[in-house]
Parts: structure tokens; C-alpha cells; sequence
């Protein structure tokens, strides 16, 4: 068994390059390197199969991604596998009447939504045998108060639109080897589908982030709504917002754009995400997004919750933020899909070409929904510490001074230092409260030291208490004077 590692690095590798070669515009680097992505597929169908020959648990197989199926998938397969092995397959496979079922494509649209970072967070849905549909583009819709009069009904149905959901193609070419026929419909299926799941991955990626709308979905990064200057098909790129910080300002003004519709109506702000090129989140994203603490621990530093997406589709220099519900996609096929035949490639002998067309759509649902920030001059985050040295005030005061329960000649006051006061007990408290945290505080008794809070023992006649107190360079002395009589 190949190393997984080593694996999901070729993999990476083969999608990056296919990624590039968008980007690029170049068709010929694009199909070498999907050809190399369906034989990989390919090459792992096989080995697995050799593993699992024998196998008849259905559970193992289906961890492995060989899936049960249903007779009508089943039936369909078959046709297929006899089709393909004929003399004549082009022929053959357009006499086959069982069309491709819906739950194939449903099974990979389950794998592309739950397991693909940006597609399973987008307002997704499979729409194999429709051509259009009613979509609610406003996403709320409130009800009215009062009679139904002619404004209130354009109110209520404004936000709805007829929508084709078929106007842009999808195009998958299958190279399939007599040895994968020998396997069964079930391994079949399972390389049919991992086939489309990372065609349909790749393809719809770079639609909905960056699609003209020409032949493609219209991209988050594309203006959408009443008024926008459509060229040949193509929709107007919005201009970028300049960012210099990731923080609750900078972010808290972008996303309140988002607070309201392209009609001006409020709504909630929520399942906000960020999609950043793989270059940049390691550049410029990851140092603005996260700082060390002063304890030592990296931490994130956004001040709203949001999801950051990598993705090669994503120009360097820019992310594309918004809220992922907001777009819609719809991905399927025709009631007559079904597996053909391509005379586009020629292979091995023992290997032919074949294509599964399908159709997918998508848009945001109004403009406000996504916006591009430009970070080319965003500033790593860092916590600011104040390193200075705080000036100390000495202060040599005290707030209080208690001696047991004994009334002082005057009331205490911090800047009176002498005081007196009459006792007819043998022993009270000294409590001296001072000012400062740091005040040393020395009580004597005429010549006895004690501590303070402590009991202090009368003689009969005058006795002198003096409390010193210390902060820094100054000193204060208290003095009291306690007759017993």
C-alpha cells in the first residue's frame, strides 16, 4: 500500500498544478495534469481492489469508499461495463436507456459538502432534473401588516427570481482502463465518483470565488444585483477595500456592509467567512491574525468569530470575506446525463476516454454579501506592553490611627502629628493604618517596641506612644499621649 503522506502529497501537488494552469489560462498544462489526477485515482482503485478482493464485509469496503449500491446503480454500471468492453463503446453506450441515477451524483455532492472546507459552508444544494428554479435572494422575508395591496405583494415578491440552473457546463473526462471494468460496477463507481468529487472540487472552487459568469458561476469576488454593467457575459470585479489591521475596527466597518441587503433592509451577520490564497495566509493572514501572549502562548487576536478558508482560487494580495450562506450553488445533471464516450484523448490500448457532462450555477444572492479586501500592507498583530517605570509617590502617611477604643484628643486627622487621650485600662490596642502599601510602620511604647495591632500595657500616669512611619525617603512620626488614671 502507498504511503498515505506521500500520497496526499502527490495529490496536492497534481490539483495545485491543475490550479495554476487555470490561473494561466492554459489548457494543455490543465489536461496533463487532471489526466495524471484520474490515473492516480485509478492507480489507488486498483491497488485497494487487490487489498479487498475476497472482502465481503460491506462495512469494510465502505470505509474504502466502495459503497453499496442500488439496483438501479447497479444496473447502470453493468450497462456501462458492457458498453465500454464492445468493439464500438461510442455506439454502444448511446443505445444504453438506463440514464446516470441521481443518487450518484447526490452521494458525490454528500462527499463535496460535508468534507471540502468552502463548499460545505456555502447555501449548496444538488438540483439533478430541474432546469430552473425560485430562489428567495433576500434570504428574510418579513410578513405584512394590513391589506394586500399592490405595493405590499411587490414588497413580499421582490426578492424572489427565476433562476437557470443549467446555463454553465461541467465537463469530467474519465480515462478508464479494461482493468477497472474487470473490477465490477462497484469499484467503478467508486472511481466515477472520486473522479467527479475532485473535478467538481477543482472546478467549482475557482466558479465561486472568481467566476466571470461567462460558462461559469458568477465569483463571490464579481459585482451581482440591479445595475451592473455585464460585458460580454462577464460580470465587473468589485474594488478592493484596503486593510492595514484584522482588528475590531477595521473589521467591524467592512462587515457592516453586510448588515444590510442591496435593497437597505438589516439582517443578521452570521457564518462569516474569510478566503485567503495559501500564500498569503502563511504571509500576511497567520502574523495579523495571531500574536504570543505575555504568558507564551500563540493566541488569536480576531475580535469577531469567522472562518479563514485557504484556496488556491483566491488572487495573492486579496481575500475574499463575506457570509457563506449568502451564496448559492446548485449542482447536478440533466435527466438524460449519462456516461459518454470522448473522442478527445487517445490512450494505451488497453485504456479509453470517457465524459460525464454536468451543470452547476451559482451567485451570490445580493452584492453586499461578499466584499475583496486588499492585505498587501497589512500589519502583524502584536500585544502592546507598556514597559515603563512607574514613579513611585512616597507617602508617609497615615489614614487611621486606633488605640483600642479610646477617644484622641482631636480626630485623627494624617496631618496632625500629635495627639492625646485618658485610659482607665490596664492595656489596649495600637492599630496604625497607613496610606501606602509599602510604609513601614515602627510603634514604641516609651521604650518597649510593639507590634502593630499588638496590646500595649499602662503605667499609671502619662505614657508616650510614637508611631513611626516609613515610605521611601520620608518619615512621618506620630505621637500620642495616654494618662491613666
Amino acid at each position: 500500500m502507498k504511503n498515505k503522506d506521500f500520497a496526499a502529497l502527490k495529490r496536492t501537488e497534481i490539483l495545485n498544478r491543475m490550479n495554476a494552469a487555470v490561473a494561466e489560462n492554459d489548457s494543455e498544462a490543465f489536461s496533463k495534469a487532471y489526466l495524471e489526477l484520474c490515473q492516480d485515482i485509478e492507480e489507488n482503485v486498483l491497488e485497494q481492489a487487490k487489498e479487498l478482493v475476497n472482502q465481503s464485509d460491506m462495512n469494510v469496503l465502505a470505509q474504502r469508499g466502495v459503497r453499496q449500491l442500488t439496483s438501479a446503480e447497479r444496473e447502470y454500471y453493468e450497462k456501462v461495463i458492457d458498453a465500454m468492453k464492445s468493439s464500438d463503446p461510442k455506439q454502444a453506450l448511446n443505445n444504453i436507456e438506463t440514464v446516470f441515477p441521481e443518487t450518484i451524483i447526490d452521494s458525490v455532492f454528500e462527499e463535496l459538502t460535508t468534507n471540502h472546507p468552502l463548499l460545505s459552508k456555502l447555501n449548496a444544494t444538488t438540483v439533478t432534473g430541474l432546469t430552473r428554479m425560485m430562489l428567495n435572494t433576500n434570504g428574510e422575508q418579513k410578513a405584512a401588516w394590513g391589506k394586500l395591496s399592490s405595493k405590499i405583494i411587490e414588497e413580499l415578491t421582490s426578492g424572489f427570481k427565476e433562476v437557470d440552473v443549467t446555463q454553465d457546463k461541467l465537463s469530467a473526462f474519465l480515462p478508464v482502463s479494461k482493468a477497472m471494468l474487470d473490477l465490477g460496477p462497484a469499484w467503478l463507481d467508486n472511481y466515477v465518483r472520486q473522479v467527479l468529487t475532485e473535478a467538481l472540487a477543482n472546478g467549482l472552487e475557482y466558479g465561486i470565488v472568481n467566476g466571470t459568469g461567462k460558462d461559469m458561476p458568477i465569483g463571490m469576488a464579481r459585482q451581482v444585483g440591479d445595475g451592473v454593467n455585464v460585458v460580454s457575459g462577464e460580470y465587473p470585479e468589485k474594488e478592493t477595500i484596503k486593510m492595514t489591521a484584522l482588528d475590531m475596527i477595521q473589521l467591524g466597518n467592512v462587515t457592516s456592509i453586510m448588515a444590510r441587503n442591496s435593497k437597505g433592509q438589516a439582517r443578521t451577520v452570521d457564518n462569516l467567512i474569510m478566503i485567503v490564497n495559501p500564500v498569503d495566509y502563511w504571509k500576511r493572514i497567520l502574523p495579523a491574525t495571531r500574536a504570543m501572549s505575555p504568558d507564551g502562548v500563540y493566541v488569536s487576536t480576531l475580535p469577531i468569530p469567522l472562518e479563514i478558508i485557504q484556496s488556491a482560487a483566491v488572487t495573492e494580495g486579496t481575500v475574499v470575506y463575506g457570509m457563506a450562506g449568502k451564496y448559492f450553488l446548485g449542482v447536478g445533471m440533466s435527466k438524460n446525463g449519462k456516461i459518454e464516450y470522448s473522442d478527445e484523448y487517445r490512450f494505451l490500448e488497453d485504456e479509453r476516454v470517457y465524459l460525464i457532462k454536468l451543470y452547476a450555477h451559482g451567485f451570490a444572492l445580493d452584492n453586499n454579501a461578499f466584499v475583496v479586501l486588499d492585505i498587501t500592507d497589512l500589519h502583524p498583530v502584536r500585544f502592546e506592553v507598556v514597559s515603563k517605570q512607574e514613579e513611585h509617590v512616597d507617602n508617609a502617611l497615615l489614614s487611621d490611627l486606633r488605640i483600642g477604643g479610646l477617644t484622641l484628643s482631636s480626630k485623627f486627622d494624617s496631618d496632625t502629628n500629635t495627639y492625646t487621650a485618658k485610659t482607665t485600662t490596664a492595656t489596649n490596642t495600637i492599630t496604625a493604618f497607613p496610606k501606602s502599601g509599602t510604609a513601614a510602620i515602627e510603634i514604641t511604647a516609651g521604650s518597649s517596641k510593639v507590634t502593630n495591632g499588638g496590646k500595649i500595657t499602662w503605667t499609671a500616669g502619662a505614657n508616650t506612644v510614637t508611631v513611626k512611619v516609613t515610605d521611601g525617603e520620608q518619615t512621618k512620626t506620630y505621637t500620642v499621649t495616654v494618662t491613666k488614671e
